[in-house]
């Protein structure tokens, strides 16, 4: 029997160790009842061995009488409590935890001292002693638990925001909305996830967007990004870019109605997994599903798990959002300027054309270029270039009003130089009606007519950069060697800055030269400036193909190795040349006389040309020019034949006085000659010179 308190707990002790595994099992069946969060995720022998290294280790601190002021707890204790913190318990239940455990063994060690003591005074003695020693023993293990619980605890937000801060530069970095979505997943799959997988709302993408919750009705996903960590493995056999839906019932459908992010459990075919549901919220609008599946740890999701999970997918949620609504704009600017830009060029007989558009890389957004070609009277032809200065739906927008106002400018036939004069009062007036806070509307733009009859070439830029002129080899050269020129041409203002002069530019071409009009993304990049790419332009005309097609592919794969950072237009044309077989003129004298001798004239030329056929609409035609020049124009005047496609007849003088059509009286003698060319022409028109002006009639060929 033992004689005093220390050799009484030590005797206890020694009773008490055959019962380590009996005292172990009452202790994990009180705290299972009272603290039931200390078994979640847990397996049951990690805890039960902690708990018997507890018991052991007092046993052993009384049956020895060691100073409980020197005991440290065992290196088991620590490390439940460090994976107490990783599963993100609350260390208020840790230390209960300790607490009622110490209760239970202070109960059995005291009930073996009263079984071992008998003595009353050595009980209550026994009995005060190892309440101190009890009491110290808890605070020292559980002050060395508490320290390693923080230590990892803070060791566990370090690594969240370091999470947070890489999905912050990962995630986001393009506008590309599948590559957006894909750098969600791999973030998730790199730290916490074995699958995650990012679904949106078809409707969503489709660019149908509400305030509320989507409804069961609402709820077709798309799959956009899916990702399994080495060795994990995916949770659905959705395919990329395909889309499903989830079961009314399901947590996935709950958390989309709910917009709160849920923890949960799944069974597959692979087990059952954890799994964190976090809807993709962005300026109240509901875009979707992001889905973290965990099955490679025992470890289910905790609520830190989802909180990291929710911030994560709350910032992605945002640059996903600024990804679509930027294809959706980039997609709706595309297919606006590609609609606005001409699908088929017509057939004209001045000069064969290629052409090509090419949009800027994703990130810069779509531009305002366009190219134009636009058949004129005479056999002539315009060809045109432009920039609008900006991007998006206002540049592509602004791009088709001045593209319809140049077709519409050119109808009237007026020469370079007031054409810009008057598209850039039209720019100014865009100006006027635009929002205060917008951009300003600026633009710059080459308008260039080309004359099959006297092969003259006339150009006026306004603010953009001049053509490129190939002039043919000379026949017998071998081998044959072009000329590539960039004509000296006095650039006037970029389209809207008002009240300055644009100049038209002249030179004559030999048949078959090639012009190139182009926008200043073909020759200026990221890595060159306009020089480079205009010499590097100038070699590739040099060495070009025949075909205007395949040399507008090679300048394009040449000049652009990359992407590019801004909208390129390109335009080729070959010029032609109408000889003196397919071109009758002849100046007539102001007298009524002249007017029969004209239409014989007119009739010996088309004989000569294979056109009796057309002898009497032509006859009509140029008696009625002849006679109003005669009549309301001044002298010299000239009557001009053009054979090609369409037979064109001309009249010019160097009167200011243009005709117009007005309906005859019954009685009245004259007043129908222009509505009889009207009827019986094609088209017909006036067009003004620097010497006066030319009114003209085309008839077609291929009815006669």
């Amino acid at each position: 029997m033992a004689t005093n308190a220390d050799a009484c707990l030590s005797s206890a002790a020694r009773g008490l160790k055959p019962r380590v595994e009996e005292l172990v099992d009452a202790l994990v069946e009180r705290l299972r009842v009272e603290i039931p969060v200390l078994w979640e995720g847990e397996d049951t022998a990690p805890v039960v061995f902690t708990l018997s290294q507890h018991v052991t280790h007092w046993l052993g601190i009384l049956e020895q009488g060691l100073d409980v002021r020197e005991v440290s707890a065992p290196p088991v204790a620590i490390e439940r409590a460090r994976r107490f913190a990783q599963r993100g318990g609350q260390m208020s239940e840790l230390l209960h935890g300790y607490r009622l455990g110490l209760a239970g063994i202070l109960q059995w060690t005291l009930e073996e001292v009263v079984r071992v003591a008998k003595n009353p005074e050595l009980i209550s003695a026994a009995a005060t002693k190892v309440s101190v020693m009890g009491f110290e023993f808890n605070d020292r293990i559980a002050k060395q638990v508490t320290a390693a619980y923080q230590e990892e605890r803070e060791r566990l937000l370090k690594w969240r925001q370091s999470v947070i801060d890489e999905a912050t530069v990962r995630v986001g970095a393009t506008l590309d909305l599948t590559r957006t979505c894909q750098e969600l997943a791999n973030v998730g799959t790199d730290h916490f996830a074995d699958v995650v997988t990012v679904d949106l709302l078809d409707s969503v993408l489709e660019g149908e967007e509400t305030d509320d919750a989507p409804g069961p009705s609402q709820q077709t996903l798309r799959r956009i990004a899916e990702r399994a960590a080495p060795g994990g493995r995916p949770d659905s056999a959705v395919a990329p870019d395909e889309t499903h839906t989830y079961p009314p019932d399901s947590e996935q459908v709950r958390t989309l109605a709910a917009g709160t992010p849920e923890r949960g459990r799944v069974l597959n075919a692979h087990g059952a997994l954890s799994v964190l549901m976090v809807p993709l919220w962005a300026r109240g609008v509901t875009l979707g599903l992001v889905q973290f599946f965990r099955h490679g740890t025992p470890d289910p999701y905790n609520d830190d798990d989802l909180l990291l999970a929710q911030e994560i997918a709350s910032r992605a949620a945002v640059y996903i959002d600024n990804a679509r609504r930027y294809t959706h704009q980039r997609s709706t600017a595309l297919a606006l300027q590609r609609s606005l830009l001409p699908h088929h060029v017509p057939e004209q007989p001045a000069a064969e054309t290629a052409s090509r558009y090419l949009p800027c890389g994703a990130r810069e957004g779509v531009g305002g270029d366009w190219y134009d070609v636009i058949p004129l009277s005479g056999a002539r032809v315009a060809l045109v270039v432009g920039d609008v200065i900006g991007r998006g739906l206002q540049a592509a927008a602004t791009m088709g009003r001045l593209r319809t106002a140049v077709r519409t400018l050119a109808d009237i036939d007026l020469p370079p130089d007031e054409l810009l004069t008057h598209l850039d009062d039209v720019v100014i007036r865009l100006q006027g009606e635009q929002e205060p806070e917008t951009d300003e509307i600026s633009a710059t733009c080459l308008y260039l007519v080309y004359d099959p009859v006297s092969r003259l070439c006339s150009v006026s830029s306004a603010g953009h950069v001049p053509p490129a002129v190939v002039t043919p080899a000379a026949a017998g050269g071998a081998p044959p060697a072009r000329t590539v020129d960039v004509p000296e041409l006095p650039i006037g203002p970029p389209l809207g800055l008002g009240g300055l002069p644009f100049e038209t530019t002249q030179f004559e071409l030999p048949e078959g030269s090639v012009l190139a009009l182009y926008t200043d993304g073909l020759i200026e990049g990221r890595d060159r400036d306009a020089g480079t790419g205009i010499a590097q332009l100038r070699d590739v005309l040099a060495r070009a193909p025949t075909s205007l097609e395949d040399t507008c592919d090679l300048l394009l794969t040449t000049l652009l190795t990359s992407r590019p950072s801004d909208d390129v237009a390109l335009l080729l044309a070959r010029t032609r040349a109408l000889d003196a077989d397919h071109v009758a003129t002849w100046d007539l004298p102001s007298d009524p006389a002249i007017v029969s001798e004209a239409r014989a004239r007119a009739c010996d030329q088309l004989a000569v040309w294979g056109l009796e056929d057309a002898a009497f609409t032509t006859e009509l035609v140029v008696s009625e020019l002849v006679t109003n020049a005669i009549r309301y124009g001044k002298p010299p005047i000239q009557l001009r034949m053009i054979h090609q496609t369409t037979l064109t007849c001309e009249v010019s003088d160097t009167g200011s006085t243009v005709p117009h059509m007005r309906r005859a009286r019954t009685f009245d003698e004259g007043g129908r000659g222009l509505l009889l060319v009207a009827q019986l022409a094609n088209h017909w028109g006036t067009r003004h010179t620097r010497e006066g002006k030319v009114i003209w009639a085309e008839q077609p060929l291929s009815s006669m």
